[in-house]
């Protein structure tokens, strides 16, 4: 499993690294904009300083058309290094610049299954299927995950389900179930995943009792 990250605030980043066996940071420009006006690859930059060179780090292209998706991609591996996963949604100009070579590809915006094993064939290293989006459309996000996996397994792809899109951990608990290899959520789902009152007394509990046995503190 993987667990990754999906905010550009560097200071959920720093607390989350240290945190989380953190496999990646994902990004994108509506995750961009909730920081206000930063220079977008100095972020990059500074993002990539926190988690070190061993996780990776997902950057989305925002042309819609096959050879400004390519410019885009070369211009975000110039400033991001090689190492960088270049976003790339899947739509008919989206499958042809996946199948370009010499790029590491999280294929983006994923709603149905067919465009999963399109991505699959077209050589996507992450396919990133959104979850709780599939689920306000009444598309089951479940079947959909389930049916990339089996795909992926049946053909010994080299395609990773990187399911995102997520507002709780339950939707998490089932993207993995349904074999999902990875998922990226905001800080704020993480948050929520240690927030249940029952974890914080059972800790209470044990430092209480330690502390009646051997009559010693604990804050």
């Amino acid at each position: 499993m993987e667990f990754m990250l999906d905010t550009l605030n560097l200071e959920e980043i720093k607390k989350w690294s240290e945190v989380l066996p953190l496999a990646g940071v994902t990004s994108n420009p509506t995750i961009a904009k909730k920081e206000g006006k930063i220079d977008f690859f100095e972020r990059i930059r500074a993002v990539r300083e926190i988690i070190g060179e061993g996780p990776s780090i997902h950057v989305q292209v925002v042309a819609k058309d096959y050879e400004g998706i390519l410019k885009d991609a070369a211009e975000i591996r110039k400033k991001c290094g090689d190492a960088v996963y270049i976003k790339v949604p899947v739509t008919p100009a989206g499958l042809a610049a996946i199948k370009a070579e010499g790029y590491k590809i999280t294929a983006t915006a994923i709603y149905t299954t067919f465009q999963g094993l399109l991505a699959i064939e077209a050589g996507a290293d992450y396919l990133a299927p959104y979850y709780n989006r599939m689920e306000n459309l009444n598309i089951d996000s479940d079947a959909v995950i389930s049916q990339l996996a089996q795909a992926i397994e049946r053909d010994h792809s080299a395609s990773k389900i990187l399911a995102a899109s997520f507002k709780n951990v339950g939707q998490i608990n089932r993207a993995f179930a349904d074999g999902a290899q990875a998922i990226t959520a905001g800080p704020d789902v993480f948050a929520a995943a240690f927030a249940m009152p029952s974890i914080a007394k059972a800790v209470d509990d044990f430092a209480a009792d330690w502390s009646a046995i051997h009559n010693q503190e604990y804050i």
